[in-house]
């Protein structure tokens, strides 16, 4: 069975507004970088064993086929900290031959020299977080790097040979040309990209942007121009030759985010570092989300292992199993098999509930149905979220 594991860097230069994922602004001089590895390597050693034998108990043998470091920044984490966390995974972990290992960047911490470092470690894949190439938009959205950082840091993450590299870009700003995103893109395919996500900006609670929306003080952007966007993005970036293969994600043949695709597909993943989450074992894990506590949970576990995090750990039924994985596996352009994810979690596939959802998406032309194989065709992908709720 193959799974991944996820480890998460809690901290920024500084906190984007829209920003929803758990991080913390320090300077670079201010984290303590080696103690922060030590951490990790000590859940890492508490966990592993659980982690292999529910990989073993799905069949087959267990293999790690990516390692995704993010956050945070994890750019910001000296690379021979971060060298020293991958080197222990790939030493205590069996993984498949090519393993995917990423990191997540920002401009403001990339250079060509960051990522032969980065590769000099064992690092084969870079996600950088270009958000957009207008400097308006990246003002309103907090970022610290301008159109300028973010090409720069791109060209020269690409001069380094055999690093894969993939950047993001937010659409769906209040006042952007429907036109405005899919210009970018393109202008990020011909930098030689073999990856772009583009995301609909979300505004998420807890966040300075959802608190301003509570407030009616954010401007939004129209659903229709929002869409319109979309439409325009998925016909630029078909054209240079990106699949579309996940609603948010475009590759070139054989360039695809395998750490994400893991998701998509429900493979067990192993989550490391604070605030990160694991599912695995019919459970979901999560970490402490403050980084003192983080430390002092994992000699915590050093000292009683795993059994230390019980209070941490969700129990995951059959059935919520299942609509997380109805959820994950429609956001993919091939679509899933019911009949197999049903199976694999206990629970039956077509309800007579699901059979009459299915067939009035199908008369809809939202769901694609062929047999047990159930796929959102591209042109109803925009309803993504409502066809998986009614499936649920």
């Amino acid at each position: 069975m193959r799974g991944s594991v996820y480890v998460h860097f809690p901290y920024c230069l500084a906190k984007c507004p829209y920003c929803d994922f758990v991080s913390y602004k320090a300077a670079p001089e201010a984290i303590d970088h080696e103690g922060y590895a030590d951490a990790v390597l000590r859940e890492l050693e508490a966990r592993r064993a659980p982690f292999l034998a529910a990989l073993a108990a799905k069949g087959g043998e267990p293999r790690i086929g990516s390692i995704f470091f993010g956050g945070g920044t994890p750019s910001l984490w000296e690379p021979r900290s971060l060298g020293r966390v991958l080197a222990a995974l790939r030493r205590t972990l069996p993984a498949t031959d090519d393993v995917e290992v990423t990191v997540e960047c920002n401009p403001t911490s990339l250079d060509e020299a960051r990522a032969r470092m980065l590769q000099g470690e064992g690092v084969n894949r870079l996600s950088i977080g270009t958000q957009s190439l207008d400097a308006d938009e990246l003002r309103f959205l907090g970022r610290l790097h301008d159109p300028d950082g973010a090409l720069r840091a791109i060209e020269g993450a690409l001069r380094v040979a055999d690093l894969r590299v993939s950047a993001d870009l937010i659409f769906g700003l209040h006042g952007q040309p429907a036109d405005a995103a899919p210009k970018q893109a393109a202008r990020l395919c011909e930098l030689g990209l073999s990856h772009v996500s583009a995301y609909q900006l979300t505004i998420e609670a807890g966040t300075q942007f959802g608190e301003l929306a509570r407030r009616g003080r954010l401007p939004l952007a129209d659903d229709g121009r929002v869409a319109e966007a979309f439409l325009a993005l998925d016909e630029a970036m078909t054209a240079r030759g990106f699949r579309h293969y996940e609603i948010s994600n475009y590759a070139r043949p054989g360039q695809e985010a395998r750490h994400n695709l893991g998701y998509w597909r429900g493979e067990p993943y192993l989550g490391l570092g604070c605030a990160a989450f694991g599912a695995y074992g019919g459970a979901r894990r999560r970490n402490p989300t403050d980084p003192a506590r983080y430390v002092a949970f994992t000699r915590e576990l050093a000292d009683a292992g795993a059994s230390a995090d019980d209070e941490l750990v969700e129990p995951l039924d059959g059935a919520t199993l299942l609509r997380e994985r109805i959820m994950l596996g429609l956001r993919l352009e091939c679509g899933f098999d019911l009949e197999e994810a049903a199976n694999a979690v206990g629970e039956v596939a077509w309800t007579d509930e699901r059979r009459r959802a299915a067939d009035w998406l199908a008369a809809r032309e939202r769901l694609n149905v062929r047999g047990n194989h159930l796929a959102i065709p591209r042109h109803a992908w925009l309803f993504a979220d409502d066809t998986a709720a009614r499936l649920f």
